[in-house]
């Protein structure tokens, strides 16, 4: 599967509180048992209007299939083709 980092405009989703933030991940859960094992969700950053996901997935289409039926928009969606951090510095 293919990574992929899914922005979401979610007006004032940062002011969510926890009970609010665990109803949003079981519906995207719910969501995800739907379509089976062609996409699943890595983790999530949360900031003031927006969130930004990590899901590995088949391709594009059951990322925006996931967001038609979860409700929560697919503003972008961003393959991921690399990924580096500090040792990526350290030769091998």
């Amino acid at each position: 599967m293919k990574r992929y980092l899914i922005e979401r405009d979610i007006p004032k989703v940062g002011s969510l509180n926890p009970g609010q933030l665990c109803d949003a991940a079981a519906t995207s859960n719910a969501a995800l048992a739907q379509l089976g094992p062609d996409i699943q969700w890595v983790h999530s950053y949360v900031t003031a209007d927006k969130t930004f996901c990590i899901y590995l997935a088949k391709d594009e289409a059951v990322i925006r299939r996931h967001a038609e039926i979860s409700g929560f928009p697919a503003t972008k969606i961003t393959e991921i083709t690399t990924i580096i951090d500090p040792s990526t510095a350290t030769p091998k």
